[in-house]
């Protein structure tokens, strides 16, 4: 089971990095002056390289999670309300997941109508789900 929690860990570390980052490359889209072809060209290229390989990422974080509740059954039973409050944070961090999914198809299609500032804050959303998840697993508060 540790070897399993372990690499969950891993999986989930490296698919949040990707989440935090990949906001960041919509603020620099949301900022190129019209005419700026070259550069969202290449914006637009390490968007869709990041959000693959967070997709990528994404698959084993769920599957070794899925493992660990279901094949080990952690937050199983009793007193184990805080899997239910972290499994409804994993369904709105995959909702995101998806949401930058649909706003770089906006980009690649010209259809942004959105401004850096909104992005910046949109930004936010995965480090407050990742704390709450962390305080959920770690504290188990009910």
């Amino acid at each position: 089971m540790l070897w399993v929690k372990s690499f969950h860990i891993v999986f989930v570390a490296s698919w949040f990095a990707g989440l935090f980052y990949l906001p960041r490359i919509f603020v620099n889209l949301a900022m190129v002056p019209p005419g700026s072809d070259a550069e969202r060209q290449r914006l637009l290229l390490m968007a869709r390289k990041l959000m693959r390989f967070t997709t990528l990422l994404a698959v084993p974080a769920v599957a070794l999670g899925l493992w660990l509740w279901a094949g080990y059954g952690i937050g199983w039973g009793a007193g184990n309300g805080w899997m239910h409050a972290k499994l409804l944070i994993v369904v709105l961090i995959l909702g995101y997941h998806h949401a930058c999914g649909r706003m770089l198809r906006k980009f690649e299609r010209g259809e942004n109508r959105r401004n850096h500032v909104w992005y910046r804050w949109f930004n936010e959303a995965p480090v407050l789900m990742l704390v709450v998840v962390v305080v959920l697993v770690v504290v188990k508060p009910f």
